[in-house]
């Protein structure tokens, strides 16, 4: 009986069938390709089967295929058709990425805005981009660690949010029957993964980096040397003290310019409730200015004119103007200067932030949003940030940089 292979004898054999013995056999073409073959013989016919190329697998793994096959035809099965059919099950089974996208569009009327949207979408097809190929029901406790130890310590409000939404959509998965009911899910935080992850530093968004109000006067002199719309838009920010994302979603639907009034719908605000800003003379006058080079629904634009502003247009701007803050940082700006320089009442300034006050049965109770007296604070507001300069004159001709 001829010896059994080796690796060695594997790396130089010459073209051939080449016999390790139980019907395992190495066949190397002319041009050298190697290959696996199992030889069996099953209702009477001799049949080959293909184990895989031999420069991928090596002679222990050739060896264990060969032996599963063996004892599927000791069971009167053909490893052929077991192959095969065990093939198209796997290929029918549904991956984490297909219940995911499902999740993502049955949700997509809940999320309380685009932006929301996007990073649950961002999160499940970039941070989870490694469980997305994997039939949902193989995604085990292992798989899902692989993802979140990489960023566990690194970015820990991230992981948190990523460990959530897995958990989510494997629940989902469980609810379609695509993972047995009795299987715990292997992304639950409490008595599993609290007990195989180190404790992460405590989860804190911190303070967004802000700009002294003493400051604000001087900067808005230079912001206004700036023709771009990015420049237009962070100065509407600063004065009517709203959020990036709410600036850069506002549409022209939104304004009464007579009234100097900006209704943002609810659907857009953090809170899930409608929020009116009181325009000020130099907010409402940035809004007109915009409105003579109107190219779309977006009152600040995008380069294109069919998006709003991008996410990054502001702080790229920032960033260019050699200031070391942020775009949400200027509302810390107006609430120091608010409680700092001013005798309105707190709960005047926090609603100028679309904050929500007190408990549920206190905001039952405030029906009113006291619109009038945010007047007055955006008004007091607006001449402190026109300190420097009391020029109104707002660039015209709007330009990309």
């Amino acid at each position: 009986m001829a010896a059994k292979l080796t690796a060695r004898k594997v790396a130089t054999a010459k073209p051939g069938r080449h016999g390790d013995g139980a019907g395992l056999w190495l066949a190397v073409a002319s041009t050298g390709a190697k290959k696996w073959v199992f030889r069996f013989s099953f209702g009477g016919k001799v049949t080959e089967m293909g184990l895989g190329s031999a420069e991928v697998v090596g002679l222990a793994q050739a060896r264990e295929r060969a032996t599963e096959a063996r004892q599927m035809v000791a069971a009167g099965k053909n490893p052929i058709v077991e192959k095969r059919q065990a093939k198209e099950k796997h290929a029918a089974r549904s991956t984490f990425g297909d219940v995911a996208d499902d999740l993502l569009a049955a949700k997509a009327s809940e999320w309380r805005n685009e932006k929301h949207k996007a990073q649950w979408k961002m999160t499940l097809e970039v941070y989870a981009a490694p469980l997305r190929p994997k039939p949902v029901d193989e995604i085990d406790t292992e798989a899902v660690l692989s993802v979140l130890r990489p960023i566990w310590l690194e970015k820990p409000e991230t992981a948190s949010r990523l460990r959530g939404r897995i958990e989510t959509v494997l629940d989902a998965a469980r609810a379609k029957g695509h993972i047995p009911r009795n299987e715990a899910n292997p992304a639950r935080w409490r008595g599993h993964l609290d007990k195989l992850l180190p404790k992460r530093p405590k989860l804190s968004r911190g303070h967004h980096a802000a700009m002294d109000y003493a400051d604000v006067p001087a900067f808005i002199v230079q912001l206004r040397e700036r023709t771009a719309t990015a420049a237009l838009a962070l100065e509407f920010t600063i004065l009517t003290a709203v959020r990036a994302g709410e600036m850069r979603g506002a549409q022209w639907d939104e304004f009464d310019l007579e009234k100097k009034l900006w209704t943002i719908p609810a659907n857009r605000m953090k809170a899930a409730r409608e929020h009116r800003v009181p325009l000020s003379d130099r907010a409402a006058a940035i809004v007109a200015a915009m409105a003579e080079a109107k190219t779309g629904d977006f009152v600040f634009p995008g380069a294109t004119g069919e998006k709003p502003l991008s996410v990054m247009a502001l702080d790229m701007l920032l960033r260019r103007m050699g200031q070391a803050v942020t775009t949400h940082g200027f509302r810390s700006s107006f609430r120091d200067w608010a409680g700092n320089e001013t005798h309105f009442a707190r709960e005047v300034a926090e609603a100028a932030l679309s904050h929500v006050i007190g408990d549920k049965a206190e905001q039952a109770y405030r029906r009113s949003d006291a619109l009038e007296k945010r007047r007055a604070l955006m008004d007091a507001w607006a001449r402190h940030c026109e300190a420097v300069d009391a020029s109104n004159v707002i660039p015209m001709k709007l330009t990309g940089d």
